[in-house]
């Protein structure tokens, strides 16, 4: 499709005077005007004609050079219209050629992307509220490779600040009562919750954590930083086990820790731009919003020490020294948007250069059934971990009670894909900056919008193209391309398929690849569901090409759940 989409913009830039790389065809309001259509409203405030006469105009002029597009005005549109046989054809071939390449690029070819996602705490376990975060960012990395970008995916792990010199503290008090080797991340929550509760009755215990963490920050290689060093590492071996359960992979995992010593000459940096002032002893920025103060950026506290904002700004310009990046992505939460405007706002009045570069891609929460509350420190928490436990079972249940499930040969196998892969899909389905709701019985229904229903969809087209191998037509046989007229809007759908690709990785919206595939699959077992549309047992010719459009739709539902990090069992 995208060949004649091409053809159509040449024609016009050379019939209108536009540049061929600035045309934008949208999609008419309804579908029997045609497949892509043009407004003249630009063009009219240009010449100073009316939009009606352009349309008029143009459509003598670019359908006689489209061979095998119908070019018609329609009131201060030019509708366009392909030939059925040709945009058949054409889509179908291609997605067969291209097959898992089929919506990737290389127009992203040369520029960086660094994003930074999933960044959680050492020392606690990953819980339902990093999901996302995770989830969304992996699927923009994704979206980027396809598209050709060098990505560099960071988690910029939490290992640093007050709370590691209360958690020493808590291991050298208590560290003989938990299982760290064992049980390592749930013993240090355990210590992390148990300083906390000891903290309330025990004033002194602040200050001995304040006083572990001075002495983390002077770089002093004593007990203090080998209790850090055993605890990253430690935390790390586990966290690496759920990230694996979820397909995510990082570039790069720095911690916070890996800025401990450019935290001086970040601060030079700033202080040198002319922009910071003392104030009660600590360092700041004052910064504006719309004319009127919001809360200043603090860079050092009154006492010396550094925070998360301090390392924030070191590893904002460490990323630039190090990548140049054309976009640098902070996949954080949006109960975080004053951080990043202080972040950004800092950068902006050092009148850096790539300061805009840098953006806060931010989301929504979730909110589990009964409106249960996350808190590390109170232990009222879901582990991702548990959820994801939760949601095989949940599966398997589903496969070992249903008779359409019954031939399968590794049930426990596609139950964990078809679980985890429910669990990711909810949590993308819809635009990133809503809050999810995660409702069991909704999650994993295999109806409706689940990704369990696109799974199912998937398998449902591979179980197509298996019993063809033994009932279709000979392999030879030439499709009857003309014959798919009334599968027309489903191979539209599917040409669209590359801009979609490109639309969500401009955006930084997963929701658009989720509510494509969504869409694809209803239309499509809406066509196959009618007994006229039958793929097998018909005329050779026909059932060619239908197998052809059957091929199509599981090659983009699959790459499409492959963006969204959700596996494509081919058997369900």
């Amino acid at each position: 499709m995208q060949e004649f989409k091409r053809a159509i913009r040449e024609s016009l830039a050379q019939h209108s005077g536009l540049d061929s790389n600035t045309i934008k065809l949208e999609r008419p309001k309804k579908a029997e005007q045609g497949d892509f259509a043009f407004p003249c409203f630009q063009l009219a405030k240009e010449r100073k004609q009316p939009p009606v006469a352009i349309a008029q105009e143009l459509a003598a002029k670019i359908g006689a050079d489209l061979q095998r597009v119908e070019v018609v005005a329609t009131g201060p549109f030019l509708n366009f219209r392909i030939n059925r046989s040709d945009l058949s054809a054409s889509v179908l071939k291609q997605i067969a050629g291209e097959n898992e390449g089929f919506g990737h690029s290389r127009e992203g070819a040369g520029k960086t992307m660094v994003i930074d996602f999933s960044s959680p705490n050492i020392a606690k376990p990953l819980h339902v509220g990093h999901l996302r975060s995770t989830i969304i960012g992996a699927v923009l990395k994704r979206l980027h490779d396809a598209l050709g970008y060098t990505t560099v995916g960071v988690n910029h792990i939490g290992d640093w600040g007050v709370q590691f010199g209360k958690l020493a503290s808590a291991v050298e008090l208590w560290g003989d009562t938990v299982d760290l080797e064992g049980d390592s991340i749930r013993a240090l929550l355990a210590l992390y919750q148990r300083f906390h509760e000891e903290e309330k009755r025990d004033e002194s215990l602040a200050e001995r954590g304040r006083e572990a963490f001075r002495e983390l920050e002077s770089g002093k290689d004593g007990s203090v930083r080998a209790t850090w060093r055993r605890v990253t590492e430690l935390s790390l071996r586990e966290l690496s086990k759920t990230y694996a359960r979820l397909g995510v992979s990082f570039d790069l995992i720095r911690g916070e820790s890996f800025y401990e010593d450019k935290l001086e000459e970040t601060i030079e940096r700033i202080r040198a731009s002319g922009v910071t002032e003392e104030s009660d002893g600590a360092l700041i920025v004052r910064l504006e919003r719309k004319g009127k103060e919001i809360a200043p950026a603090l860079l050092r506290k009154s006492d010396g020490t550094t925070l998360y904002a301090t390392r924030d700004f070191a590893a904002a310009f460490h990323r630039w020294d190090e990548f140049h990046f054309d976009r640098c992505l902070y996949v954080v939460a949006g109960n975080q948007k004053l951080h990043f405007e202080q972040l950004f706002g800092v950068l902006k009045r050092m009148e850096l250069p790539w300061a805009e570069r840098a953006e806060h891609i931010y989301f929504g929460m979730m909110t589990l059934s009964g409106g249960l509350k996350l808190s590390t420190r109170d232990g009222q928490m879901i582990f991702l971990d548990e959820l994801l436990d939760r949601a095989v079972e949940e599966a398997l249940k589903v496969i070992q009670t249903s008779k359409k499930f019954a031939d399968i040969p590794n049930p426990e196998e596609v139950a964990t894909q078809i679980g985890i892969g429910a669990v990711i899909f909810n949590d993308l389905k819809k635009e990133r900056i809503k809050d999810v709701q995660f409702e069991w019985d909704d999650v994993l229904s295999f109806e409706g919008e689940t990704g369990p229903y696109l799974q199912y969809t998937h398998a449902r087209m591979c179980g197509i193209l298996r019993r063809a191998e033994k009932e279709g037509p000979p392999a030879d046989t030439a499709p009857a391309w003309a014959q798919l007229e009334d599968a027309s809007h489903l191979i539209l759908t599917l040409g669209r398929f590359p801009d979609v690709v490109r639309s969500a990785a401009k955006a930084c919206e997963p929701s658009e690849i989720s509510q494509y595939l969504l869409s694809l699959c209803r239309d499509l077992n809406s066509w196959y569901g009618h007994a006229e549309h039958k793929v097998l047992g018909v005329d050779a010719p026909l059932s060619a090409a239908r197998l052809q459009l059957v091929n199509g739709a599981k090659v983009v539902i699959a790459n499409g759940l492959r963006l969204l990090g959700v596996a494509t069992p081919e058997k369900m």
